[in-house]
């Protein structure tokens, strides 16, 4: 096989979140499948690799070395790299799209990606919450997936998202921490119930919560975040006699003695931090603040802040395991009550 063939092979897209290396990994394993690369093979040197592709060595380095590990490449000093072995049949190509970048979305990528196992090719893409990018994204993808792992979430509230997951083979669609209703068929699902998982999670903390007059939900305009999440929080409201209210921004919001703040954002939790210690009231016996989404820094600060939060580790886990069991269940993920002293 001529270097040059070779090369026209490979695909680096500078747009994916998938590391380099991994896209070089699979781009080789894909020639493989389709018998344009054959066992004897010779490949293209480390610094032919990185010139070519405009990539680091380090990057061409650590992708030979991956094919290395799977059995796929050999190498011999002074003359290179060639095929080892090219009965490898990669059964998994994983289409994995997240609606943004965050420290809880970092979890469930970490434990899908541990879960799902080394011999699996995952083209990671985020779209921002943006349904014209998801919808571009999605369409764009011809190339034949074995699986599409989505979270969908979308700062458009007449976004039609079903239209775009039910052309997908339910065979092939596992979603992720949202249930959509109008996506039919059977398929498989790791999600958060959010009307129940707040109620419940309340009605836990109704202790604390008694020595408090006003629950505040700080839920943001124009925000992605289910408006299941409002209608817990109203029914657990009405149901133990809170006195309610609903408010989109947090700078300008009063904050009062007796007031409990919940808040979806993380930037809102700073900003509610930051103006509470101007009222020199206490966090914690004055004023109340409940966070969602679990995160490692909340345990410190402020001693500690109270959270309520699905297991996002076990969310991946159960979207991986769906994959490798050939499973169209629909898990409902587990959600958490921490408490902690700023309640």
């Amino acid at each position: 096989m001529k270097i040059n063939d070779f090369f026209s092979y490979l695909q680096v897209d500078e747009y994916s979140a998938v590391p380099k290396y991994l896209q070089l990994t699979k781009s080789v394993l894909t020639a493989l499948e389709e018998g344009r690369l054959k066992k004897n093979d010779t490949l293209p040197s480390i610094n032919e690799l990185s010139y070519e592709l405009e990539i680091s060595r380090d990057t061409a380095e650590k992708g030979y070395k991956h094919l290395k590990n799977l059995g796929i490449l050999g190498s011999i000093p002074g003359k290179g790299y060639y095929i080892l072995n090219e009965d490898y049949n990669q059964k998994l190509k994983i289409c994995l799209m997240f609606n943004k970048l965050s420290n809880h979305k970092k979890l469930i990528y970490d434990a899908f990606v541990d879960a799902i196992g080394e011999h699996v090719a995952i083209d990671f893409y985020i779209y921002n919450n943006d349904f014209n990018q998801f919808k571009d994204l999605l369409t764009a993808k011809t190339e034949q997936y074995s699986h599409y792992v989505i979270i969908p979430h979308f700062l458009e509230s007449d976004a039609h998202e079903y239209e775009i997951l039910n052309t997908i083979p339910k065979n092939k669609l596992i979603l992720m921490d949202k249930m959509i209703a109008e996506v039919t068929g059977d398929y498989g699902a790791a999600y958060e119930n959010f009307q129940q998982d707040i109620y419940q999670a309340l009605e836990e903390a109704l202790v604390p919560l008694s020595k408090y007059k006003m629950l505040k939900l700080v839920f943001p305009a124009n925000s992605y975040f289910p408006v299941e999440i409002k209608k817990g929080f109203s029914k657990f409201c009405q149901q133990y006699g809170f006195n309610q209210k609903v408010i989109s921004d947090a700078n300008r919001e009063p904050i009062n003695e007796g007031d409990v703040f919940i808040n979806l954002m993380e930037d809102d939790l700073v900003t509610l931090i930051e103006r509470i210690k101007t009222t020199k009231l206490d966090i914690g016996s004055q004023v109340g603040l409940i966070s969602y989404n679990e995160t490692p820094w909340k345990k410190v600060i402020l001693n500690g802040i109270t959270t309520i939060s699905t297991d996002f580790r076990k969310m991946g886990i159960i979207a991986a395991n769906l994959i490798l069991e050939n499973s169209r269940k629909q898990v409902e993920v587990p959600f958490y009550l921490t408490l902690r002293a700023s309640l």
